[in-house]
């Protein structure tokens, strides 16, 4: 089993905001396969379907962005899922628009999504997804991430959101080396 969490903050007022990029990830999965996310368990809200025969949960926190890791740790937990088989989309305000990146492993930096993440599986070995989303140093950080994306940023962010979610699947299917030499945008 697989578990494919995108993070973001509920509720009509966060849509379409850069913090929530992860949602949208996870959104484009479910269409794309169509999943219905209609699972509310375990402080989440979920679907599953299979990658050549695996059962993988799109799953999206129903907690605020800085208790994400509350969800993380339920459905790791009760699925008994290995901590290489959480895959975790998120948004960086450190890479610019555009920028995606694939790692195996490291440290939060300044999201406090991955932060609640990490401190409650107490590791930071599991796959990630960050997708850029730029700064802009004359915001204050918390208000910049909670911005809806302008419309000619729109399309950007689109195409990237989709390769996020496709990379997503390519580590369940391959390995998450073939996913980080195709899909990480320099």
């Amino acid at each position: 089993m697989h578990l494919i969490i995108g993070l973001g903050n509920i509720g009509r007022k966060y849509a379409g905001t850069r913090h929530n990029v992860g949602f949208d990830t996870i959104d484009y999965l479910a269409y794309k396969n169509k999943v219905d996310l209609n699972k509310a368990k375990f402080n989440s809200v979920y679907g599953e379907y299979r990658i050549e025969g695996e059962k993988v949960l799109l799953v999206k926190p129903t907690t605020y962005m800085n208790r994400s890791g509350f969800a993380v740790v339920d459905l790791k937990n009760f699925y008994k899922v290995p901590t290489d088989n959480i895959i975790v989309v998120y948004d960086d305000v450190d890479l610019e628009l555009g920028k995606l990146r694939i790692r195996p492993n490291g440290s939060a930096g300044s999201h406090n999504g991955m932060k609640s993440v990490i401190y409650q599986m107490g590791v930071d070995t599991f796959p990630r997804i960050r997708i850029g989303v730029g700064k802009d140093d004359r915001m204050d950080l918390a208000s910049y991430v909670l911005q809806k994306f302008p419309d000619d940023e729109r399309e950007i962010i689109k195409e990237i959101i989709e390769k996020a979610g496709d990379s997503a699947e390519e580590i369940i299917k391959k390995d998450i080396d073939k996913a980080m030499n195709e899909f990480n945008i320099r």
